[in-house]
């Protein structure tokens, strides 16, 4: 089953990379039969959405969710997706449950959900935040290579995609 939010964040990605996240979900709904979908809860990121969240915690109120400033998180270069499980707790079809476990198999198929979704977007090159020292699990990212300074660099010099606020890369 799929997300007509998840549809629309995944337009809201890099030029390059909305194909292919197309095909990531198409496969993450085929694989996820049960109880739980996938939603996409964050992509493209402005700068100022970046400043308001690496804000909370420190000038704002409310726990610390992001180490990443304005322009150097993959989000702020449509390079990133966090995910959420919403599952089904009431089975009434309307997934109203947010869940971010990440052993818990909901279809039934004897894997984890969530597994299943880091399995299928490491197979298309994309790295997964649960894989890092400091672990984000919600977190995949695909960075053509380009570390977040040398995108910030290609963003001040406006080396952008045409009509688009998107680097050129």
């Amino acid at each position: 089953m799929s997300d007509a939010i998840t549809i629309e964040r995944i337009k809201q990605l890099h030029p390059k990379l909305r194909d292919e996240a197309s095909k990531i979900y198409a496969e993450i709904c085929e694989a996820l039969k049960g109880k739980a979908i996938c939603r996409f809860s964050y992509t493209t990121r402005t700068f100022a959405e970046q400043a308001l969240l690496f804000a909370k915690g420190r000038t704002a109120p409310g726990p610390v969710v992001t180490n990443a400033r304005a322009g150097k998180s993959y989000h702020n270069y449509g390079l990133a997706v966090d995910i959420v499980l919403l599952v089904d707790t009431d089975n009434n079809g309307s997934h109203e449950t947010a869940s971010w476990n990440t052993e818990k198999d909901f279809d039934g198929d004897g894997k984890s959900d969530w597994q299943e979704v880091v399995a299928i977007f490491k197979q298309y090159g994309w790295e997964w935040g649960g894989d890092w020292k400091f672990s984000d699990k919600p977190h995949f990212q695909k960075t053509f290579g380009k570390s977040i300074n040398q995108l910030l660099e290609l963003y001040n010099q406006k080396k952008l995609i045409p009509q688009t606020n998107f680097v050129n890369i």
